[in-house]
């Protein structure tokens, strides 16, 4: 009885990876269409903003999660141990803007929990999702089977003015291809 409590008590706690997961990714299918002003309404404003051209700009969110999130389970008799929750420290998550309009999502760091990827990123869309804004998209049916815990959605194609117009051609000299 004890040790399907415990064993019961430790998966309910490493769920929380699981569903923290799942929102971020799909945040990553929700917020595609939403404005600069509901982003900044839910997210906050960013911790620095990348002008890419006149019409499109990346916002960067970044999270650390307080230290000691996660626990430590030693087992009797020297068998060892197992950690819980905690193992992800930080997000960044890149939010790319066209005409001031949410038109991808991407998550960088080490954010992924001990059950599935980039759920240190959930604060950061966090209060976008618990309270959605009119210009974010619902995530139900065929949407909804596109997210997962366990890898992010395909990036939407990107408009033109997407592209950052200030680099260089290919071949990085002007005029030759």
């Amino acid at each position: 009885m004890r040790r399907t409590a415990l064993l019961l008590a430790t998966l309910s706690l490493a769920s929380c990876g699981y569903g923290a997961s799942r929102q971020a990714h799909e945040a990553q299918i929700s917020m595609i269409g939403m404005t600069a002003a509901d982003l900044t309404a839910c997210a906050g404003p960013p911790a620095k903003t990348t002008k890419l051209n006149s019409n499109a700009e990346v916002d960067t969110y970044t999270y650390t999660p307080p230290a000691g999130s996660g626990f430590n389970l030693t087992l009797p008799l020297s068998l060892g141990g197992i950690t819980v929750g905690g193992p992800g420290n930080s997000c960044i998550a890149n939010v790319r803007l066209v005409g001031n309009r949410v038109t991808e999502v991407h998550y960088t760091g080490p954010d992924d929990l001990d059950i599935g990827d980039d759920g240190v990123c959930d604060p950061v869309i966090r209060g976008c999702m618990r309270q959605p804004e009119a210009s974010m998209q619902p995530v139900t049916g065929e949407n909804y089977d596109e997210s997962s815990a366990y890898h992010s959605p395909a990036v939407p194609p990107q408009p033109a003015a997407a592209q950052d117009t200030n680099t260089a051609p290919a071949s990085g000299i002007a005029g030759k291809p």
